[in-house]
């Protein structure tokens, strides 16, 4: 199946998902609302048994709290139910009403930034952009340097040429997705296309089928799609990592992972394999949750992020280690 063919079937379950019943009448109701939002999370959620959440101890300590809320007062009622939300450290996880939205950050919080604008600005001085693409020669133009900040940024045929284009006499690529925090998995297969000749199984997916914990489809494969960019790129290429690399950009350092001579340089990604998908409280609110499980090619979630093949941290002010380790791979040092 090629990749279209999974970003279609990706589009139809997520619509699937979204269209659910419109309430005709709203209930306030704190204790109500709170268990209507534990028992979604419950039963639609893909990953209460993988984060090791006791989610029923859950349910009886938020009901108590619900229990002593004033009906009427929103606020309390949301920023308890976003808090319930947060145990699950899941960056795609959101409570979102009229005032507010909730998201959590306790997925990246703990781990090095990996990133500084002020240093990664350095070596874009003098650029240009191809559509949402920033690229630039550096090294003496021995190295093509490209930095993509997220994934909701489209990325087109014509984009991509310009960028191979200019730095057909490169000896390697870095392709920086570090900050990046996903958006249209679409253009994670867009941006890998151009370093396969083949289309080949990069990823499983499987969605939730049933109420249990564990009710699964079978897998699903999902391949890249080397007819998208017909310009094929043979050198060395490095893919920059951090935490925040998220989601859709996560899923492409995933591909990238089995493209030949590519290399995963920097932090460990932030993960996001999950696809998400929304329901209706009985308030009115929409809570937004993990749905569809994500795999690597060895059947592997990715859920928690991808470790990179080689581990640099950002040490001191002067200079982006992370962007100089790719260089040096790229020079064969």
């Amino acid at each position: 199946m090629k990749a279209r063919t999974s970003i279609i079937l990706f589009a139809a379950l997520m619509l699937a998902a979204c269209q659910t019943p419109v309430e005709q009448s709203y209930s306030a109701d704190p204790v109500e609302n709170v268990e209507a939002l534990w028992e979604i999370i419950d039963t639609k959620y893909c990953y209460i048994e993988d984060k090791g959440i006791d989610w029923d101890a859950i349910r009886k300590e938020y009901i108590a709290k619900a229990a002593q809320l004033k009906r009427g007062d929103q606020f309390a009622l949301f920023d308890l139910c976003a808090a319930m939300l947060d145990s699950l450290r899941d960056g795609h996880v959101n409570l979102y009403s009229p005032f507010d939205r909730s998201a959590s950050t306790r997925w990246y919080e703990p781990y090095p930034s990996n990133f500084s604008t002020s240093l990664q600005r350095q070596y874009l001085q003098g650029g240009r952009m191809a559509g949402s693409l920033q690229y630039n020669l550096i090294d003496d133009g021995r190295v093509g340097y490209v930095y993509y900040s997220s994934f909701s940024n489209d990325i087109s045929v014509a984009n991509l040429a310009w960028v191979f284009r200019t730095f057909a006499d490169c000896r390697g690529l870095i392709i920086d997705v570090r900050q990046n925090g996903g958006g249209s998995i679409s253009n994670s297969f867009m941006l890998s296309s151009p370093f396969f000749s083949e289309d080949i199984t990069i990823a499983y997916m499987r969605h939730k089928t049933g109420p249990g914990h564990n009710d699964f489809s079978d897998p699903t494969a999902l391949k890249t799609d080397a007819s998208l960019f017909s310009g094929k790129w043979n050198k060395p290429v490095v893919v920059l990592s951090n935490r925040i690399t998220y989601s859709a950009a996560n899923l492409f350092v995933n591909i990238m992972r089995y493209a030949p001579n590519a290399t995963i340089v920097g932090g460990k990604s932030g993960g996001g394999g999950g696809l998400p998908m929304s329901y209706e409280l009985p308030i009115g609110w929409l809570v937004r949750f993990s749905s569809v499980r994500m795999y690597d090619r060895e059947m592997k979630d990715i859920e928690q992020g991808i470790e990179p093949d080689v581990a640099v941290t950002l040490t001191g002010p002067d200079k982006d280690d992370i962007i100089e380790a790719a260089i040096d791979i790229i020079n064969g040092q």
